[in-house]
């Protein structure tokens, strides 16, 4: 008997079925040892020495395979085709030696690519050892990141309170955001002006041209700089007589685009789809691992982490037959395509992302799948196919036409564009922003050189330039890649981090950097310049490289990069906080201090007319305050401009006016949880915090009332007669009726949404919540609670979470589930169980049987758990009731009951190590 060891247990019962008797398939559930999240556990004085810690339910597993390799003839490691997966087969490997249960029998690596029979079988024939340098890559990465988190982040929670952590690869995305929202605030439009001509051939169809020269120059499209210039232009083309110069018709072909990367999935997922990264990658998980179609579990996709853009020879022709079936010989190219991969950090060679059999029709296999994996699924299909379609076919004309007058003349330019075969883009067109500008528009009317041409009328339009857009999720992905920082498996966390973090807003999926993301990026210009720089990371992803390739001793790079880098940590420590706002003052002054429209210094108090604006360090973050304090109380939100939000960043208010019907102050303020509004005084104020979108600087008095009346009153269910409630949740906008809650669109339907629009999104909700109460499948198992009963990690509605008994608990955005610990576990359900002393009874009373609570509830309690997760993960197990009960009694004392769940100034402890994901 040969013992198999992959990585989940989905995959394990699949591969199990293919193989048949004579092995037993058993699963790592992910990573089986880790980092410990303290100082220490990767030793510089000892030449890296890296200490790695087994969790409980990963004990379990491993002492699981060790029993089972007794009896056994062979091992064979077959976790996950990449970086990562290698490092698990490695610590398998090295946990079992330690047990020394192996006794010479033979170890042998395989990889799957795909989840197939095929696949598998093809897989198992062709076994390898460790591929060791992969797994010195793996260590060298680890070990940077650990070291970057450990030693960056207490730098930044001394200098910079309410900063969170500081990593490898995500402080520079950060620096990519906040340096792209530089530019757009420090842009200056350019006036210019462009000169159509609308003109008419001699059998009276009319286009337009441009004007392409004047004054014997060429003309490009912002040349024409101010109105004088556009206006002498006009008047000479309204008199001048137009003649066709030349025609010129030319063929032009557009080739499709290769299979998906990793990256450009993640791309063209947000565009189309509207997927984050992260949510991308958890669907095609699933598509990779298997889904049960007609009875049958298989993979229908390849493995989603790669950044290699070929696909097999037997994929090739199996596309092929698919394109000569559906489409016609038309579309088939005579060769096969061959696609190689010029991204600059490229490094693994796996196949691109493809179906695992082309001839499984999207439309054939959505009903055995969610709509989400449907959809995913189609774009993969549809990608794939295209690749190996015919080109397209363009006819481009271009038409150079003379306008002449009083012996001057001034050239002019038609172009336009017709389509002869779509080839691939009958099945695929990559989204547009994507894509280059196309000039012109469709076919021209037929012309011939020396062609008379009447004028029908000219204009001049005056633009101006914009700033260059901010990133979305997929734009700084392909941003990432083209400068060489991150890795395939990397990009997705990453982005999470600085979600999670408050490091960076989503507003209409572009990305905005908070204050707070601009204060730690400005930091780190300021004092860590050189580890920050786009070259210096790329240079290092690129010694990563070498070393998985056998080039580089992986020791060696970590001794260069800590020989500096700790180095300049010691000289930074010893700076003095006056020292930083003074750095600070300087690299966002632009920012933090505007030029004032009188043109006096901007940094003068306005208050008092003689102290000197400044950055301030409060508990929960930076706030601008003037020098003469605390004789002058002057503040201001970070943010803001002057005569905006006065007042609120210290312990000052805002008057915003009084409310008509109570006679009370209405005010805006800011608390430990954020910006929120209040009418009048007294012990139980009422209050409401600002939403998310709504900004402390544009409030007014009429929103202000508007939240402080929630909840509203809708009306009446004209079924159950009760009352329907619109409000603004932890989780957003929504509506209510009977203990039923649907969200709505956005902040602004709650005080619009009518009766017939509530009752149809509760009928919706509630049609849903019927076809959801299946019990979630555990993704893993985490062991006995120290208190008793079994721990498990499931998929929720609102994403992964830990269960206990009768709690639950929502995993930080952007966890890996496969990667959470019994000690993280425990962390997140004490915290969860010390603001609720009935459900910790109830869980204590039912831990034992905790598989029977879960269900329909579970998604419920979960997300009930999202707001708290992240603080609570960032405690240690030890210290977790502790922490829970010191933020309890901190909210109660310093912020209104609404404005909770959204901490700014807590101390993170375990997660700086994972700071990259």
């Amino acid at each position: 008997m040969d013992v198999v060891v992959v990585e989940s247990p989905a995959k394990a019962k699949t591969i199990n079925k293919y193989l048949g008797g004579g092995y037993t398939v058993l699963a790592s559930y992910g990573h089986v040892r880790d980092l410990p999240a303290k100082d220490g556990s990767v030793d510089p004085d000892a030449d890296f020495a890296m200490q790695w810690e087994v969790d409980g339910k990963s004990s379990k597993r491993l002492a699981d395979i060790a029993t089972a390799m007794k009896s056994a003839d062979r091992l064979i490691l077959a976790t996950d085709p990449d970086r990562e997966g290698e490092a698990i087969s490695w610590h398998v490997l090295e946990v079992l030696n330690a047990k020394k249960v192996l006794k010479g029998k033979p170890v042998q690596r395989v990889v799957f690519n795909a989840i197939t029979k095929q696949a598998v079988l093809d897989a198992m024939a062709k076994p390898r050892d460790i591929d060791t340098p992969l797994v010195e890559a793996y260590l060298a990465r680890r070990a940077l990141d650990y070291l970057v988190g450990f030693t960056l982040s207490p730098v930044l929670w001394r200098k910079l309170p309410g900063a969170r952590s500081a990593g490898r690869v995500q402080s520079v995305a950060l620096r990519l955001v906040c340096s792209r929202e530089n530019e757009i605030e420090t842009f200056v439009p350019q006036e210019y002006w462009t000169l159509l001509a609308r003109l008419a051939t001699p059998a009276g169809d009319e286009f337009e041209a441009r004007l392409s020269e004047w004054d014997g120059r060429k003309t490009g499209r912002l040349d024409v700089k101010d109105g004088e210039t556009a206006t002498a232009i006009r008047t000479f083309l309204e008199r001048a007589s137009f003649s066709v110069a030349s025609v010129e018709a030319r063929p032009q072909k557009r080739n499709p685009w290769p299979p998906f990367t990793t990256s450009t999935l993640q791309m063209e997922a947000s565009r189309k789809l509207g997927f984050s990264a992260q949510r991308t990658m958890q669907v095609a998980q699933r598509l990779y691992e298997g889904v049960d179609v007609g009875g049958e579990t298989v993979g229908l996709i390849t493995y989603m982490r790669t950044d290699g853009v070929q696909i097999a020879p037997e994929a090739i022709t199996a596309t092929r037959k698919v394109i000569a079936a559906e489409y016609g010989e038309r579309y088939l190219p005579e060769k096969p395509r061959l696609y190689s991969t010029k991204a600059k950090n490229a490094q693994e060679a796996h196949e691109a992302i493809r179906p695992t059999d082309l001839s499984r029709l999207p439309k054939a296999v959505a009903r055995f799948m969610e709509d989400e994996q449907a959809r995913l699924y189609e774009l993969i299909w549809k990608r794939t196919v295209a690749s190996q379609m015919e080109s397209a076919d363009f006819e481009r004309t271009t038409v150079d036409i003379v306008a002449s007058a009083d012996g001057r003349a001034a050239g002019l330019r038609a172009t336009g564009q017709v389509l002869k075969f779509d080839g691939f883009l009958k099945l695929y067109t990559e989204s547009k922003d994507d894509e280059d500008d196309e000039e012109g528009g469709g076919r021209l009317p037929k012309m011939a050189a020396g062609d008379a041409l009447a004028r029908r009328g000219i204009t001049s339009t005056q633009h101006f330039t914009e700033p260059p857009p901010r990133f979305t999720e997929a734009t700084l992905v392909k941003k990432m890649e083209e400068l060489g920082i991150g890795r395939p498996s990397t990009y997705a966390a990453t982005l999470a981090t600085l979600r999670d973090r408050e490091y960076v807003n989503v507003d209409k999926k572009r990305l905005i950097p908070s204050d707070k993301g601009r204060l730690v990026t400005a930091f780190l210009e300021s004092f860590f310049e050189r580890w920050v720089e786009y070259d210096f990371t790329a240079s290092l992803e690129e010694e990563l490289d070498k070393i998985s390739s056998g080039d580089m001793d992986w020791r060696e790079v970590l001794r260069r990069f800590w020989q500096t880098f700790s180095a300049h940590v010691a000289e930074v420590k010893d700076l003095r906080v006056s020292q930083v706002l003074d750095a600070l003052n300087e690299e966002l002054a632009a920012h933090v201090f505007p030029a004032r429209a009188d043109g006096s210094d901007p940094r003068v108090c306005q208050v008092c007319g003689t102290g000197k604006l400044s950055l301030k360090l409060g508990k929960f973050g930076a706030f601008i305050g003037c020098s003469n304090y605390p004789e002058c109380r002057y503040t201001r939100q970070l943010g803001t401009v002057e005569g905006e939000g006065e007042g609120i960043g210290g312990d000052g208010t805002k008057l915003l006016g009084t409310d008509p019907v109570s006679g009370l102050e209405v005010t805006l303020r800011v608390g430990r949880f954020g910006p929120y509004v209040q009418l009048g005084e007294g012990d139980k104020p009422k209050r409401a915090s600002l939403p998310r979108g709504w900004t402390a600087d544009a409030m007014d008095l009429e929103k202000a009332l508007r939240l402080l009346e929630l909840p509203r009153q809708v009306g009446t269910h004209p079924e159950t007669g009760k009352p329907i409630e619109s409000n603004i949740g932890r989780y957003g906008p929504y509506v209510a009726h009977d203990g039923v809650y649907a969200n709505l669109d956005s902040v602004d339907e709650v005080f619009t949404v009518g009766l017939n629009r509530a009752v149809a999104v509760l009928a919706e909700k509630k049609e849903k919540g019927a076809r959801g109460r299946a019990t979630p499948v555990a993704l893993k198992t985490l062991g006995d609670h120290p208190e008793g009963g079994e721990m498990t990690v499931r998929d929720g509605r609102y994403g992964p979470y830990v269960a206990w008994g009768k709690i639950y608990a929502t995993l930080p955005k952007g966890s890996d589930p496969q990667a959470v610990t019994p000690e993280q576990a425990v962390a997140l359900l004490s915290e969860k169980a010390g603001k609720s002393p009935a459900k910790a009874k109830a869980a204590r009373s039912s831990g034992k049987s905790a598989a029977k609570a879960n269900g329909a509830a579970a998604d419920g309690e979960a997300a009930e758990g999202t707001a708290r997760a992240s603080t609570a993960a960032r405690s240690t197990a030890g210290k977790a009731k502790t922490s829970s009960r010191k933020t309890a009694t901190a909210a109660k004392a310093s912020a209104p009951k609404a404005a909770s769940g959204k901490a700014a100034g807590d101390k993170p402890a375990a997660r700086a190590r994972k700071s990259d994901g």
